[in-house]
C-alpha cells in the first residue's frame, strides 16, 4: 500500500483558527486577540501553535514583545473578514427567526451626523428593535469607508460632494454597497452687514473679492471646486474645521464661508451672521456604506431599513 499524501493545506483549516488569526491581525498581539475573542492568551497561543503545526510553517513572528504575521499569516488574516461575516450572519439569521430578539451592528458616521442623524437612528431603533444593540465611532468619509472595507464597521453614514475628486466612494468604495440616504443643502455664511445679506439667494460669483473661512486642506476641495468653476481662486485668510469657529470668525467680520446645513444646524449661530442659499449646485449628498452582501445579515438589515426610513431631519436647513 502506498503512503498516504499530506492533506491540503484546505484540509488542515477552520473557522476558529482564521478567526484567532484575524483577531490577531486586527488587535497586533495575542493577548489583545485573546481579549477580542473572550479568551485566555494561553488558549489562543495552543490553538496557534497547533494550527502552525497542521499547516506545516508559521503563522506569525515574534518581533520584540509583540507579533507580526508571515506571509501564510496574512493570507489567512484575508479571509478571516469573509468567515467571521459569514458566521454572524448565519447567527443572526437563526436570531431572525426568533424575532429579531438580539444582534450588534458597528456604525459609524461623520461629526455632524452623530449630532443630528445618529441621535434620532438610536432612538428609532431602540423603539423598532429592542434587541439590536448598536455602537457608534466617529470618523469623516475616508476613514469611515476605510473602515467598513476592513471589516471594523458594518455601516458607514457618509458624504460627498459633486465632482469631487477625492470622493471617497468611488475607487475606495468598490464592491462596497453604497445606497443615497438625502442631500445636505450648503449655504453661505455671511456678516449680518454685509451687501448680500439681505438676498434671497447669493451666487458664488459675487462673492469673489471676499475674503474666506475654510476648512483642512483635505475638506477644502468642494469650496476650491466651486469657487473655481465661477471663474475666481478663493482668498482663504483661515483655515478650522471647527463650525463654531468659522461661524465665530464670520461674525467677527474676517471673511465669508460655505458650510452643510447639516453641520450649521450642530452648532449654535452666533449673533452677527446671516445664512443663505446659493445659485450653484452644490448641496452635498449623503450615504449609507456597507459590505457587499452584508444586508443578509438581519441586524445589519434592520439597521439600514431604519436609517432610509428616518432619512435627514427637515429642520436641518437654517435660514437666518
Amino acid at each position: 500500500m502506498s503512503a498516504l499524501a499530506p492533506l491540503p493545506a484546505s484540509a488542515s483549516l477552520d473557522a476558529g483558527s482564521l478567526l484567532v488569526v484575524g483577531a490577531i491581525a486586527s488587535t497586533g498581539s495575542i493577548t489583545a486577540a485573546a481579549h477580542q475573542l473572550g479568551s485566555s492568551q494561553p488558549a489562543v497561543s495552543q490553538h496557534l501553535r497547533r494550527l502552525e503545526q497542521r499547516l506545516g510553517m508559521p503563522v506569525v513572528e515574534r518581533i520584540g514583545r509583540g507579533v507580526r504575521l508571515t506571509d501564510a499569516g496574512r493570507i489567512l488574516a484575508e479571509h478571516a473578514e469573509a468567515v467571521d461575516r459569514a458566521l454572524r450572519a448565519a447567527t443572526e439569521e437563526v436570531a431572525a427567526l426568533a424575532g429579531l430578539r438580539s444582534g450588534r451592528v458597528r456604525l459609524v458616521a461623520f461629526p455632524s451626523a452623530s449630532s443630528m442623524l445618529v441621535p434620532r437612528l438610536l432612538a428609532r431603533v431602540s423603539e423598532d428593535v429592542p434587541g439590536l444593540g448598536v455602537s457608534f465611532v466617529e470618523a469623516e468619509p475616508p476613514e469611515a469607508v476605510a473602515a467598513v472595507r476592513a471589516g471594523e464597521a458594518d455601516v458607514a453614514i457618509t458624504f460627498s460632494y459633486p465632482g469631487d475628486p477625492d470622493d471617497p466612494h468611488r475607487a475606495s468604495a468598490a464592491g462596497l454597497q453604497v445606497h443615497r440616504l438625502g442631500t445636505d443643502p450648503m449655504r453661505l455664511v455671511l456678516p449680518t452687514g454685509h451687501p448680500r445679506a439681505d438676498d434671497e439667494q447669493v451666487d458664488l460669483a459675487a462673492l469673489a473679492a471676499e475674503r474666506w473661512i475654510a476648512g483642512c486642506p483635505r475638506c477644502r476641495g468642494h469650496l476650491l471646486g466651486l469657487c473655481r468653476s465661477s471663474g475666481f481662486e478663493p482668498d482663504i485668510s483661515h483655515e478650522t474645521d471647527n463650525v463654531i469657529a468659522v461661524t465665530a470668525l464670520v461674525a467677527a467680520g474676517l471673511g465669508v464661508a460655505l458650510l452643510p446645513s447639516l453641520a450649521l444646524s450642530a452648532a449654535r449661530l452666533p449673533d452677527g451672521v446671516v445664512v443663505r442659499p446659493t445659485g450653484n449646485a452644490d448641496d452635498r449628498a449623503l450615504h449609507l456604506v456597507s459590505a457587499a452582501h452584508a444586508d443578509r445579515i438581519p441586524a445589519v438589515a434592520a439597521l439600514l431599513r431604519i436609517a432610509a426610513s428616518v432619512g435627514v431631519p427637515s429642520r436641518m436647513t437654517v435660514d437666518v
